[in-house]
């Protein structure tokens, strides 16, 4: 009997949760398919009237939303594959290779994760900026292209991996490279996976670095193109919701495809330090 009620009690408590959650995302849904004056109405109504799809053309001709969008996707999946790439390559020297300092350049490699982004912001600015790549991929994408995360994540993975199943590639002529892409890979997909989908959802959601090195609505991303929907339209909460559901469905959707390659990867190396 106690244990059927804290099984029940488990249960509300993460409806409840869930319904926190997913009850901002609900309204903005809601309002941006709502017509202007059922916004302003009192009482105010949750249920639109009738699907209302003018704001989302609004949205579009308003800011070019669209192309924010893909300047986001091809700059979260080059980061993406560019931090997967260096991840794995560091990860694997770190758990496979034994060379003299190797421990000690590992932990300074951690140490980076202990510094703030904020406090080498402006050294990167004028380092991207020296190099004329302002308002350019190359300015949102270089600086991100390896992660101390990243590595640490990959390095906790492989250090699972028998060691005797490296020597056995070795003596069969297998070269290092060659281990990593045919042996190595294959076995940590959920550990890549993880890694991609938390790179993606980090770097789609970047605020303060895009709008440092971005002037120009052509190479702007979702999160500083759409407070141009609010500078312009301040009164048009229909219009600004309908941007909003646009730049957050993505990011939703990547998150509910990767959840379980987020899970698994995230706990895949926690057998062995």
């Amino acid at each position: 009997m106690n244990k059927r009620l804290n099984r029940v009690l488990l249960y509300v408590v993460n409806v409840v949760f869930a319904l926190m959650a997913v009850a901002p995302l609900l309204y903005a849904l809601l309002i941006s398919i709502m017509p202007p004056e059922q916004i302003f109405s009192f009482p105010p109504k949750l249920i639109p009237k009738s699907f209302y799809i003018q704001n989302y053309v609004d949205a579009l001709n308003t800011a070019p939303v669209i192309k924010f969008i893909v300047n986001s996707f091809v700059v979260s999946l080059l980061v993406t594959f560019g931090q997967i790439i260096t991840s794995c390559m560091a990860a694997f020297t770190f758990s496979f290779f034994n060379f003299k300092g190797k421990n000690i350049l590992f932990v300074l490699m951690l140490a980076t994760m202990m510094i703030p982004a904020e406090a080498i912001m402006i050294s990167n600015y004028l380092t991207v900026g020296s190099f004329g790549w302002l308002d350019s991929y190359k300015a949102l994408v270089v600086p991100y292209l390896s992660s101390a995360m990243g590595i640490f994540m990959m390095r906790q993975y492989y250090l699972t991996l028998p060691k005797e199943l490296y020597e056995a590639a070795k003596i069969d002529g297998c070269s290092s490279l060659k281990f990593l892409i045919k042996i190595v890979m294959p076995m940590s997909k959920p550990i890549v996976g993880s890694l991609g989908v938390y790179t993606f959802l980090v770097t789609w959601n970047q605020y303060l670095w895009p709008l440092l090195v971005t002037s120009k609505d052509s190479s702007r991303t979702v999160q500083i193109g759409i407070s141009m929907l609010q500078f312009s339209e301040n009164q048009s909460f229909g219009l600004i919701m309908a941007g909003i559901v646009m730049v957050i469905l993505p990011s939703i959707l990547i998150f509910i495809f990767g959840q379980k390659q987020l899970v698994e990867g995230m706990t895949s190396g926690a057998v062995k330090g």
